[in-house]
């Protein structure tokens, strides 16, 4: 499970707003693909400075994350949580976390968009991260998208080392968690599809550019598209 908690940020609080320093390397992908998802994960570390990781880092009970999200068009947000328990938490947009869930090309956001944090806690596996990107605003209101129906089955992989990355670099690094397409059968919550979602996203295309995870559709998107982050933890 990740829960929201004070992420002890310096001096005043970040918005979901634009981020004014964006690296000139960055600022070029956008221009590839039809349409184009960028995101980031970050971690708080001891020092309380926030850094970019490797979206596949199995973190540890404790540990504070963010995420950071960026494309190449205009469009609305939501985020919900699949938890190691089995429970669904809608993580964006919500009051703690931020209501305004609009995006506008070629800015970057932070989820949460605001001074806290997602804590990691719960039993070990992976957090199923559902990102829904949709180029209208799927209801009218600022609310959370209504409750799933019915609960969903826990994930069930065990957070597991790739050898080769540990021995060269001494990170536990899960090859199977970041971002992926939700797998052919997979349960996707029913608030998501009735939202107009599709539960199957074949078009979608992933890649990495060091640190950040790059979705893109060959396509201009008419609708809503979901797929899925993997968070590992122990």
């Amino acid at each position: 499970m990740i829960r929201l908690a004070p992420a002890f940020l310096l001096a005043g609080a970040l918005a979901f707003s634009q981020t004014h320093t964006v690296a000139l390397a960055q600022t070029r992908t956008m221009t590839q693909g039809a349409h184009r998802m960028e995101l980031v994960l970050e971690r708080l570390d001891a020092g309380n400075t926030w850094r970019a990781i490797d979206p596949g880092l199995v973190l540890a009970q404790g540990e504070r994350v963010r995420f950071k999200f960026r494309t190449n068009f205009d469009g609305f947000l939501y985020v919900m949580n699949l938890s190691t328990s089995g429970s669904y938490e809608q993580l964006f947009p919500r009051q703690e976390t931020g209501e305004n869930n609009q995006i506008s090309a070629s800015k970057e956001y932070q989820v949460p968009a605001t001074s806290a944090a997602f804590r990691i806690a719960g039993p070990a596996g992976h957090e199923v991260v559902y990102w829904l990107v949709s180029p209208a605003r799927l209801n009218e209101s600022t609310r959370p998208l209504a409750p799933p129906a019915t609960k969903g089955p826990p994930p069930t992989l065990i957070p597991r080392c790739d050898d080769a990355i540990l021995k060269a670099r001494g990170e536990c690094i899960d090859s199977s968690a970041g971002p992926k397409l939700v797998p052919r059968g997979e349960q996707i919550p029913d608030n998501l599809t009735g939202a107009g979602a599709s539960r199957t996203q074949r078009d979608l295309l992933f890649m990495r550019q060091k640190n950040t995870a790059v979705i893109s559709s060959p396509e201009p998107l008419t609708g809503p598209i979901v797929y899925e982050f993997r968070l590992a933890h122990k």
